[in-house]
């Protein structure tokens, strides 16, 4: 059973996870003039080198044999690096081309898009909050479309990859430095080959501008791989609901920075947006916690249950013959379970 202090620390690192995810738009205008495919071939290649690092420190290299004899999961591995690759991408160009309240709105509404992706793929059935909240979320991307005079592409298009990224880590089933590391591995190559390709034509950025800004370069690996940590140390020391909640950290900073810090307009109908994902956001998180109070509940009661059966036999056996015990066990009516204690 995890001690207070677990949680407590479980806690801190979640809220330093999601507190870096939401505040790396201040890192990325740091990286010019090197374009954004320069920072992503960066990001990819110094990904790598970090947590190639942090597993020679833990020797953590018994999964890269299970990886390798399986065709299936290198498969999934490849598509979440293709995946991610997107994702990643049109992140660093949303930033530094001033769409960062854009970028924020789609980790708004990822959990939204997460959920649709589990009832077209996975067969899962939805509660009717649930469905209320992906109507709502329907109707937000309607209300923006038409603001905007065409759909919100840069936040569909990362709520889908970060989506169907989460899909594909859930099928692969390995850690989170140990994933990182393996989709690198794939974009390694050709990261490093167009970093190559960008020196040979003489418009390379990296060691141009500076030992300050190439640090910078180099420290994208870091700012990737850092928060991946804080977050697996967070996801092993307290309950899901809490990072449910964590999650929505990240792109809360991202949307007052893009509206405090970078001055991005806010006309009425981006805010009429917001509001029905903030509405369906709330409406998804109160259905959460409901959930997860009454599984609890239902948990505690089928202990006390147990624990209540198994002493009244214990008591049973030693105060009554055999047949005695058996007689009243039989006569015994069943407890009744309260429908409020179950889970639905």
């Amino acid at each position: 059973m995890k001690t207070e202090n677990e949680e407590r620390a479980g806690l801190l690192y979640g809220i330093g996870a999601y507190g870096m995810w939401g505040l790396v738009p201040l890192f990325w205008p740091l990286l010019k003039p090197a374009g954004s495919v320069e920072i992503l071939a960066h990001r990819m290649v110094w990904s790598l080198v970090f947590v190639g690092v942090a597993l020679l420190a833990v020797r953590r290299w018994g999964w890269m044999r299970e990886l390798v004899r399986s065709p299936r999961k290198l498969g999934l591995i490849t598509v979440a690096a293709a995946v991610i690759t997107v994702n990643w991408g049109l992140y660093i160009w949303s930033v530094n081309t001033g769409h960062v309240v854009e970028a924020s709105l789609g980790y708004f509404i990822n959990p939204l898009v997460t959920i649709a992706l589990g009832v077209l793929v996975l067969q899962e059935r939805l509660r009717p909050a649930q469905w209320a909240a992906v109507g709502i979320g329907f109707a937000a991307v309607l209300v923006l479309a038409i603001g905007y005079g065409q759909p919100p592409w840069i936040s569909l298009t990362l709520a889908f990859s970060f989506a169907v990224y989460g899909l594909v880590k859930k099928k692969v089933n390995i850690g989170g430095l140990e994933s990182l590391a393996a989709e690198t591995a794939i974009q390694f190559l050709p990261a490093l080959g167009y970093l190559v390709w960008l020196g040979t034509q003489g418009t390379l950025a990296f060691g141009s501008h500076g030992a300050g800004h190439t640090a910078l370069l180099a420290a994208t690996g870091i700012v990737t791989a850092v928060p991946l940590v804080c977050f697996g140390a967070a996801a092993i020391r307290v309950p899901l609901s809490t990072l449910g909640l964590l999650q929505y950290l990240a792109p809360t900073f991202q949307f007052l920075l893009g509206v405090l810090y970078f001055h991005e307009e806010m006309p009425p109908e981006r805010w009429a947006g917001f509001s029905l994902v903030w509405l369906a956001l709330t409406i998804l998180t109160w259905d959460a916690l409901r959930t997860a109070r009454r599984s609890r509940a239902a948990m505690e009661a089928a202990k006390a249950t147990a624990e209540a059966a198994g002493g009244a036999e214990t008591a049973a056996a030693t105060t009554e013959p055999p047949q005695a015990a058996a007689q009243a066990a039989a006569q015994t009516p069943a407890p009744a379970v309260s429908p409020a204690r179950q889970a639905p």
